[in-house]
């Protein structure tokens, strides 16, 4: 498990450089839909204290300041230091408060806060990535304060055996070609058996439910290639 991590982690301090470069054209910009549906879906308001698991390089972080304005806070948390960094210079595309944002290299199995800390929660595209998926919820869960609500982001393979077959060739002859030409092949050939591993949407659900969620529905998107779990803690 301990190498499994550490292979994930180098492989996102890697592509950093090209991180968003690559989701921009790999997805037609649609990513970014689908980030401003996750936001929506975690509930973020005004003077909230939000948290983004596995920022990478800050977008969902971005659009939680927005939501919780001057007067919230945003934890953007990472365990690629390189993605950090990228985030903590990048040009912002809406103006937002210098302090709004605290980003934090850290573990999401082990969460450097204090239990109730956060009003709402995002992840994009980490959940998959995660050695030990019931642990991170459970971690989730924690930090959670009773009521508040998680939006969770990723790839997954669907049900229809037509798209499953689109989407493994469109990563295999689409992704890991345009990774190829930027020097990253072997990085992003990881994305197929990844989401061999990852539980379906149903499967999230009960794992939800199983580390403490009173709430759980996973909402498929983009025909189903893409889905957001939607998890909130009881009061």
């Amino acid at each position: 498990m301990i190498n499994e991590h550490n292979r994930v982690q180098d492989i996102f301090n890697r592509i950093a450089p090209v991180y968003d470069q690559l989701n921009d054209g790999l997805s037609l910009g649609q990513h970014r839909i689908w980030k401003k549906m996750a936001v929506g879906w975690s509930g973020s308001k005004l003077g909230d204290t939000a948290l983004d698991l596995c920022c990478g390089s800050g977008d969902l972080a971005l659009l939680l300041a927005q939501q919780v304005g001057e007067t919230g806070q945003v934890f953007g948390v990472d365990f690629s230091n390189c993605q950090l960094e990228i985030a903590k210079y990048r040009p912002q595309p809406f103006t937002i408060p210098s302090a709004a944002i605290a980003w934090v290299e850290a573990d999401v199995l082990a969460l450097p806060f204090a239990d109730n800390t956060f009003d709402c929660a995002t992840m994009g595209y980490g959940l998959r990535n995660v050695p030990d998926i019931p642990r991170s919820l459970q971690e989730l869960y924690r930090v959670l304060k009773p009521g508040s609500t998680a939006a969770i982001l990723d790839f997954h393979r669907p049900s229809s055996s037509l798209l499953r077959t689109f989407q493994q060739w469109y990563l295999d002859q689409i992704v890991v070609p345009a990774a190829e030409r930027l020097g990253f092949k072997e990085e992003y050939a990881y994305i197929n058996p990844s989401l061999d591993k990852f539980p379906m949407g149903n499967e999230q659900v009960i794992l939800a439910q199983e580390a403490g969620f009173s709430q759980a529905t996973h909402y498929p998107i983009a025909s189903g290639m893409m889905g957001v779990l939607v998890i909130t803690k009881p009061h």
